[in-house]
């Protein structure tokens, strides 16, 4: 059982990196966001679609699998809930950094990608 967190900016290539993964059950915070009729991205909904990421995640690692999780993860501190959980369960951690630059999927607008960019954390 291994826990992989892959981390980048939107456009990154993380998405595509993480669902790769052959044997690892993949999940991203906006994963809560893709509802029947698309992508629909609620701000005020962020906290609620984190912690339902990391609800399913510990399910999974409870289980026994395989996960990666692939979000922004501009802060380290973004990561810990995560490196937590692997803890708690004596799961190997890997940390991927993803520096690809394509058009991100969910259509992150510029300026909110430089913030991100700003705010980055090795």
């Amino acid at each position: 059982m291994v826990l992989v967190l892959v981390r980048g900016l939107p456009g990154s290539g993380k998405s595509t990196y993480a669902a790769s993964l052959a044997g690892y059950r993949h999940f991203e915070t906006d994963m809560f966001f893709q509802k029947k009729d698309g992508y629909k991205f609620d701000p005020t909904q962020l906290a609620q679609a984190h912690a339902w990421c990391q609800k399913i995640v510990k399910h999974e690692l409870q289980m026994g699998a395989n996960v990666v999780v692939s979000n922004t993860f501009t802060q380290r501190w973004e990561m810990q809930p995560y490196l937590d959980m692997a803890k708690e369960f004596n799961v190997p951690v890997d940390v991927v950094v993803m520096r690809g630059n394509y058009k991100s999927i969910h259509n992150v607008p510029d300026h909110a990608i430089e913030r991100m960019r700003a705010r980055w954390e090795d």
